[in-house]
């Protein structure tokens, strides 16, 4: 397993993954390279034998950081690959000088509700019917100091 920041070149395999990941909303290249081009966005990811096997992104502005996207592809879930982006994640936005990281989740993903509790986050509050699928997301936050 292969961690590295993410190139432009990634973009069109992060988006089919994308699509593998989400059924509602995947994020597509342009999305992505929107994202990639902004000045405030970091890219992470991990590969297998020149496959993406998960990957995740922020935003940092000022002294917040953002989480954007994190997805793992389905063979892979449940054996810390997530958890080993969200580190690299966390590790350059306080390199980026954010002290805080926010994300919004939705209500019906456990597996991704217990990591980032168990990552040191905490809900903040709900956003009702957030998802264009009328799902309610949690908004989370982690101290990064």
């Amino acid at each position: 397993m292969n961690g590295r920041e993410w190139t432009f070149q990634d973009l069109n395999a992060i988006a089919e993954l994308e699509k593998e990941c989400f059924s509602v909303e995947p994020w597509n290249v342009r999305m992505l390279a929107e994202s990639f081009l902004s000045g405030r966005f970091f890219g992470s990811l991990l590969e297998e034998d020149g496959m993406i096997t998960a990957y995740g992104a922020i935003s940092v502005t000022e002294d917040e950081a953002e989480l954007e996207l994190i997805a793992t592809a389905e063979m892979y879930r449940r054996c810390g690959r997530a958890k080993k982006i969200m580190e690299d994640l966390m590790a350059e936005a306080r390199r980026r000088g954010a002290k805080k990281m926010f994300l919004e989740v939705r209500v019906s993903n456990s597996a991704a509700l217990l990591m980032y509790l168990n990552d040191g986050f905490s809900g903040v509050y709900a956003r009702s019917r957030y998802y264009p699928d009328g799902e309610d997301a949690i908004v989370m936050k982690k101290e990064l100091i």
